[in-house]
């Protein structure tokens, strides 16, 4: 993600790893599959480009998996390149923020004892 971003007005590069980790709300978790809507894609493109135009000068990546994770793999991924690192920051925050509400994702946790539940990504 970060190469997707570099340029050479941009001093400051700014990335966000969300992994799958080993728990949730005191529950050991064995792994994670996210399902999206037809529309993921087109809206996380959507997130992408409100955000470049809400932070000027920055540039975006962003990518959500979808599919059977294991703990550690990456689930969302992002970058933001900017002139200045407050900016890069925020505009990160922001974006991490507006994907988790907008896009179309749902997670199926399977947890370590054999039990799963549905979540919603969105809000």
């Amino acid at each position: 993600m970060a190469r997707a971003v570099t340029d050479p007005r941009c001093g400051a590069v700014v990335t966000f790893d969300g992994v799958v980790r080993d728990h949730d709300g005191g529950q050991g978790v064995a792994r994670l599959e996210y399902s999206a809507h037809p529309s993921a894609e087109q809206v996380i493109a959507e997130v992408a480009a409100e955000i470049a135009e809400r932070y000027p000068d920055c540039l975006v990546a962003v990518a959500h998996r979808v599919g059977p994770l294991a703990i550690g793999e990456s689930a969302l991924v992002c970058a933001v390149a900017a002139p200045h690192r407050k900016q890069a920051f925020a505009a990160c925050d922001d974006l991490v923020d507006t994907v988790k509400q907008r896009v179309p994702i749902w997670k199926h946790q399977i947890f370590a004892d054999g039990t799963s539940e549905w979540v919603g990504a969105l809000g």
